[in-house]
């Protein structure tokens, strides 16, 4: 099958035209897809049958490949056909079930899945010759990796598990600052008053303790049992992490190293014509890191699909140094783009979504 976008098509990719792509051979599948594997707006890549542990991690530049330089680096090779634990503070690289061939007007760009950022595992998407981790230029041709790191949980991994997403855009997409005001005037993205809009909708940290019952989020514990990321619902919360109740000043000290799960002030919504990604607010503004897993599928929060506004959860974990967290202090900004078209299904609707209408949640592997 041939596959051809409209005339000047800008925007991001829907499922309907992932699964075209894929039957026009843009997508390469070792196998074929797997139920809720095509998303509203992106497509779950799956982990191939082998893990190769490497001494650091690295970006293989122009000239280049993923394959030549695990060939470098490599301590040793795991298979995953069965399963296999990848450890904590370790790097590894596992080739994935999916490969492209992206034609010269179609970019594609790598996230985490929300269950994985809500694992503390860093995950990554390299491509041959490439300078970027999770970007893949247009028109590229070749195979694709995952680089996997978990953070505080040794996890369990198969070949066909699911850690990172992929979204296809073609054009600028991004909303300008008159088009996304104009969408929150139609819409109200945001729950706020004056909500702050400049360069994407503000997201700010509650610490209030007011949507959570008293409590205002959780830390990870050290020194677990692995986590499978396949099990749903497999494990008890106390196992794993600690809850974190309301201090009468709203703050939080973050302390160097941990990992924590903490939720949005703000409840959020995603119009069904639109995606959206989280970005950093600054670096320059604290010493934490905010938001692994950064997609937001059309629907998302959305009235229509269920959500009536979600909170943001926030995969956070501080840097060097202790640094205070303040109720209300902005930590991320939502970048809204334009969808190429709506999608057949939206996020909540049919596709085993896990956080609609969410508030402070874990990931889907723990029991509620």
């Amino acid at each position: 099958m041939s596959f051809t976008l409209p005339p000047g098509a800008n925007g991001i990719l829907p499922d309907r035209m992932i699964a075209a792509m894929a039957d026009a051979g843009l997508i390469h599948l070792a196998y074929p897809f797997v139920e809720s594997q095509i998303q509203p707006a992106s497509l779950d890549l799956r982990l191939g049958d082998i893990a190769y542990r490497v001494r650091a991690s690295f970006l293989p530049g122009p000239g280049a490949t993923v394959a030549e330089r695990i060939d470098e680096l490599k301590l040793h090779e795991i298979s995953l056909a069965d399963g296999a634990v990848l450890e904590t503070n370790c790097v590894y690289i596992v080739p994935l079930l999916e490969s492209l061939a992206l034609p010269p007007e179609i970019v594609a760009a790598a996230n985490p899945k929300s269950s994985t950022g809500r694992l503390d595992v860093f995950t990554r998407v390299i491509a041959d010759g490439t300078r970027r981790f999770d970007m893949i230029g247009a028109g590229y041709h070749g195979p694709l990796y995952a680089e996997i790191s978990p953070k505080t949980f040794p996890v369990l991994l198969r070949e066909g598990s699911r850690l990172s997403q992929v979204r296809f855009r073609t054009g600028d997409a991004i909303l300008g600052a008159d088009e996304l005001d104009a969408l929150h005037t139609l819409e109200r993205l945001v729950d706020v008053d004056n909500a702050d809009l400049a360069n994407g909708v503000a997201l700010s940290v509650d610490l209030s303790g007011t949507n959570a019952k008293g409590f205002v989020g959780y830390r990870a514990k050290r020194h677990t049992g692995v986590v499978d990321v396949d099990r749903r619902a497999g494990y008890a919360v106390e196992e794993f992490w600690e809850p974190i109740a309301a201090r009468p000043d709203g703050s939080l000290i973050l302390d160097p190293g941990e990992f924590y799960i903490l939720a949005s002030k703000e409840a959020v919504q995603v119009p069904p014509d639109y995606a959206a990604e989280m970005v950093p607010f600054d670096p320059l503004v604290g010493e934490f890191r905010v938001h692994y897993a950064g997609f937001f599928d059309p629907g998302f929060g959305y009235a229509g699909a269920g959500g009536k506004g979600s909170r943001a959860v926030l995969e956070v974990r501080s840097r060097e140094v202790p640094f205070i967290l303040e109720h209300g202090q902005i930590v991320g900004r939502l970048v809204y783009e334009k969808m190429l078209a709506r999608p057949h299904a939206m996020y909540g609707q049919r596709i085993g979504s896990n956080y609609q209408a969410q508030g402070l949640k874990l990931s889907k592997h723990f029991r509620v």
